[in-house]
């Protein structure tokens, strides 16, 4: 079968993780994804990794929509000829604009086909192919816009996770000590954020200095703000561990008291299977408020607090963490609300609706 998914690890982590299920159920996986999947080709569990064309709507002006307009019609042309020379078995893409022309080239060849919505807010490229898509499977048991004709298609799965992930899960959550060390870990998702490199360590500063020396900050950074994030560290007394990439992020994960990080759908996924409590900072001015619509769902449950970054000062931030600092107990049921949310077997669940596609297929044959 093929996974249809763009190159950002919102989608590619779930993509990802479902590769590895259904490879252990035999099934074999391709994977369609844009030029920015080159990164991931060598490591992507898929026996063939296929590239289309494909671009993102990124402006109102009749020429930018015509070139995305373009760029999509030629993803569509080739996805259709691929779908004839691969002949999958079903085909199920992951959200964005890269996975659309696999998914409507998949549609004009009558294979079955279902879409996967990360988000609690439904995609705009996935709300074009609500009608005519086999299944939706979601992250969220509410998704906004999903609604009338398209919620008989939708089954809660849940957002899958990768294996490292429900590996590290298994550790229980450290319990803090309210005069003890102090872990905190602080990344930006896939891209990376400058934001928390100015805010984080400016907030830090402004803490206590008993705070200070029970902290230990395992921070991701832009390469040109590794240097000076240091010094800021340095300055404050605070013991840091700065990298652009952690390879073993989930580690990191089940090693921290408190997380403060964006609200990208794989990263509220992993937050809740991993079970640990977190600042949640929404990505402002996104399309459709996706990521303040994740963050608010996990912070209703009591597992997440969320700030917008427009209320978010030095000094908010400095007194949140030093007062999370002083609450072992509210970390500790914070940590298990985040838990109660998780889906660690949502990859299994998605594994499953891909077999029932896989034999609907079967059947019309």
């Amino acid at each position: 079968m093929i996974l249809a998914a763009g190159g950002t690890g919102g989608h590619l982590f779930p993509a990802f993780a479902l590769a590895q299920e259904l490879g252990r159920r035999g099934i074999a996986v391709d994977l369609v994804t844009d030029t920015r999947g080159d990164r991931y080709g060598s490591d992507f569990p898929a026996r063939a990794v296929y590239r289309v064309p494909s671009a993102t709507i990124s402006g109102r002006s009749i020429l930018s929509i015509g070139r995305t307009a373009f760029m999509l019609a030629r993803g569509i042309v080739a996805a259709y000829r691929l779908m004839g020379n691969v002949k999958p078995s079903a085909v199920v893409g992951f959200g964005g604009y890269p996975a659309f022309p696999p998914l409507l080239a998949a549609t004009l060849r009558g294979v079955p086909t279902a879409l996967h919505e990360q988000n609690a807010v439904l995609g705009r490229a996935n709300r074009m192919l609500l009608s005519r898509v086999s299944a939706i499977a979601t992250s969220f048991e509410r998704v906004k816009y999903l609604e009338g004709a398209a919620l008989k298609k939708a089954r809660f799965t849940g957002n899958p996770v990768r294996d490292l992930v429900v590996d590290w899960a298994t550790q229980s959550y450290p319990d803090p000590d309210a005069q003890g060390p102090f872990s905190l870990l602080v990344f930006g998702g896939s891209q990376g954020a400058r934001y928390f490199s100015d805010a984080v360590p400016a907030a830090i500063a402004q803490m206590p200095v008993d705070k200070r020396q029970r902290l230990f900050v395992v921070q991701q950074c832009r390469p040109e703000d590794l240097e000076r994030v240091e010094a800021a560290y340095r300055a404050a007394g605070v013991r840091s561990q700065l990298s652009t990439f952690f390879s073993n992020l989930p580690e990191e994960m089940a090693k921290a008291h408190l997380v403060i990080g964006r609200a990208g759908a794989s990263t509220v996924a992993e937050l809740a299977v991993m079970g640990r409590p977190s600042i949640l900072v929404p990505l402002p001015h996104a399309i459709d408020n996706d990521q303040l619509q994740n963050a608010t769902r996990l912070a209703e449950s009591g597992g997440a607090w969320c700030i917008e970054q427009k209320d978010l000062t030095a000094e908010r931030l400095a007194g949140a963490v030093a007062r999370l600092m002083d609450e072992p107990e509210t970390l500790v049921s914070a940590a298990a609300a985040a838990k109660a949310q998780g889906r660690p077997d949502a990859v299994a669940r998605l594994a499953d609706l891909v077999e029932e596609l896989i034999g609907s297929a079967t059947k019309s044959a």
